[in-house]
Formats: C-alpha cells, structure tokens, sequence
C-alpha cells in the first residue's frame, strides 16, 4: 500500500544484519576506508573513486544530495557501503536506488539483497517503479541487479540500453517486487 504524503528520504532501515542510516559528515573517515580498495571499482565507470579526491566528492555529494546513506554492519558496528536515493519523480511515480558501493568482504553473500530489500520496501510505500543505472560494462553490478529482480530499461531510441554513454538502466516495478517477495 503506498503511503501518501513526501517521500522519506533518509529513514534509518534495519535489518538483521545491517543498518542503513543517513549519512553524516564524520563518516568521512569510516566510509574512505570501506571504499579505498581499487576492487570494488575496477569495473565501476569512474575506476579512480578508491582515491581520496575522487572519493570526497562522491562523499561530498552524498551529504549534500539529503538522500545518502551508510550502511552498517550490525554485528562490528563498521561502516559497510553507502547508497543513495536520486531524482524522485512524483508524477512518474518513480524514484532511482543509485551510487551504490559495498566493501569487498561482503560481495557474493545476502547482505547486497537486504540491503536492497530494505530501501526497495520504503520506496514502494511511495512510489511504483525503482530504477537503477549501472555501468554498461560492470558485469558483476549487472547481475546483482538481474539477481534481485532488476529489468533492463530500453531506452526511447531503436537497440538503445543505455541511458548515457557509459549506463544501462534497471527497473524494478513495485507489483513485481511485492509478488517476488509474498511469503
């Protein structure tokens, strides 16, 4: 059922193993460290966002968006990855799930999917359809998103996929997500 009113965007979610919070200033410290392994982007369009410059402004951009989040480990109490809400669009009932980055030690388990099913649950009480931009080339990003439910968006011209000249677009639509996840 959506719920009527502004979009939340920067609840705290929980979950059994993480937390996903807003993001606030003095994580910069914590968040550096989660992100400066080169492998979580080598396949990431911007591939330099492990050093401290590019980083910041990722960072930066996070604080200042009102949407970004860190995700936190329960059981360590570390700061895991961060994400974020962009780009709200009442009137397509639309909202995108974006700028996500996980620490390497958590790849290949469930925490991507809580941590997925923690915002795509608070965004569907507002709108009906998530998107997600994903680098053309990153295949590992392309299948967690395949994984989750996530449909390849073709874009408005003829054998287009890709949004830009680096992303593709996934969507997940809230009818969709919610009989995927009825039980």
């Amino acid at each position: 059922m959506r719920t009527s009113g502004k979009f939340d965007l920067q609840p705290t979610l929980t979950g059994k193993r993480v937390v996903v919070r807003p993001i606030e200033p003095s994580d910069w410290g914590a968040m550096f460290a989660a992100a400066s392994d080169p492998g979580i982007w080598e396949q990431h369009p911007e591939a330099d966002r492990y050093t401290e410059a590019v980083f910041r402004n990722y960072f930066d951009g996070a604080i200042a968006c009102g949407s970004g989040f860190a995700f936190i480990d329960r059981s360590s109490g570390e700061i895991i990855g961060s994400s974020r809400y962009n780009g709200h669009d009442a009137d397509k009932s639309e909202i995108e799930i974006g700028w996500t980055f996980l620490s390497r030690d958590y790849w290949g388990g469930s925490y991507n999917l809580e941590i997925k099913q923690l915002m795509l649950d608070h965004a569907f009480r507002f709108v009906d359809i998530v998107i997600f931009r994903v680098g053309e080339n990153n295949t590992r990003s392309r299948r967690a998103m395949e994984k989750i439910g996530g449909v390849l968006r073709v874009a408005d011209s003829p054998g287009k996929v890709c949004d830009d000249d680096t992303n593709v677009v996934y969507e997940i639509h809230k009818q969709d997500w919610e009989a995927a996840n009825s039980t």
